[in-house]
């Protein structure tokens, strides 16, 4: 019963295919006729003006001159004295420093300086960073430095730089 069932099934299935391929081309055919391709015309080009190559009778822009800063005389005024012996804040840079507390007894007055996860004292004329700094001022909340720097010329210029007391961040933030 089960084979019958199948096999009539295909016999219903091969009658339904024929015949509607006609229909298909007539539909086709009539779709052809409506149907009309339009391509746009391109736009038209605009010429654009001929410059003559004048390459070798201008300035090199890859000369080694000019990519360097240019020279100017040097004063040689400012220079920070290379042969003098380095102090234990000169290794390390301004930014890993915090003034944490600052010592006054009489006229002398000292900044607490936390570096590394040391403490040191500092006094006026005593040298931190690495920019050849000389501590200038000590106040109660801030050491002052005067840094040499060098600039784009090769000439030293000095710059007044601020290392500010850190407050104590409260124990409850």
């Amino acid at each position: 019963m089960n084979r019958a069932a199948i096999v009539g099934a295909c016999v219903l299935l091969a009658g339904c295919a024929g015949g509607s391929e006609d229909d298909l081309q007539v539909w086709m055919n009539e779709q052809a006729k409506t149907m009309r391709g339009a391509v746009r015309a391109l736009p038209e080009l605009k010429p654009f003006p001929v410059v003559a190559y004048a390459g070798m009778q201008g300035d090199d822009p890859y000369r080694p001159a000019r990519m360097e800063p240019e020279r100017r005389a040097s004063s040689g005024a400012l220079r920070p004295d290379m042969d003098r012996r380095r102090e234990p804040l000169e290794s390390y840079p301004l930014e890993s420093m915090q003034m944490v507390g600052v010592l006054m007894q009489g006229r002398n007055t000292h900044a607490l300086i936390k570096a590394n996860n040391a403490l040191h004292q500092v006094k006026v004329g005593n040298h931190m960073g690495q920019n050849f700094g000389v501590v200038t001022q000590i106040t109660e909340n801030q050491v002052t430095l005067r840094e040499l720097v060098e600039d784009v010329y090769g000439d030293w210029v000095e710059r007044v730089t601020p290392l500010t007391l850190q407050e104590r961040q409260e124990a409850g933030r």
